[in-house]
């Protein structure tokens, strides 16, 4: 289950969310489930980020930082990727 928290903070924008993340460099970041349809994370920084299962249809994921990221059972279907880092990422099972 997804942090509540967490969630929230993101959907605020990923302006918002990159300022969390330098403050909060060792924060375990369990995303997991989430619903992000839709969602601006354009140059977002969810590198280690635990997506599994997440919702991510239609996001815009531009210049995102997922690199390492646990995108397994994630959909991704229409999600805009471009430029996004995704080196080392799980997508196994993932729906892009």
């Amino acid at each position: 289950m997804a942090n509540a928290e967490q969630v929230a903070l993101l959907k605020q924008g990923a302006e918002v969310w990159n300022q969390w993340r330098e403050k909060n460099p060792d924060a375990a970041i369990d995303l997991r489930g989430a619903n992000l349809r839709g969602a601006n994370l354009s140059g977002a920084y969810l590198s280690s980020a635990y997506l599994s299962s997440a919702y991510l249809s239609d996001a815009d994921l531009i210049r995102a930082d997922l690199s390492g990221a646990n995108l397994r059972g994630a959909n991704l279907s229409g999600a805009t990727l471009l430029e996004a880092k995704i080196r080392d990422a799980k997508l196994k099972g993932a729906n892009i």
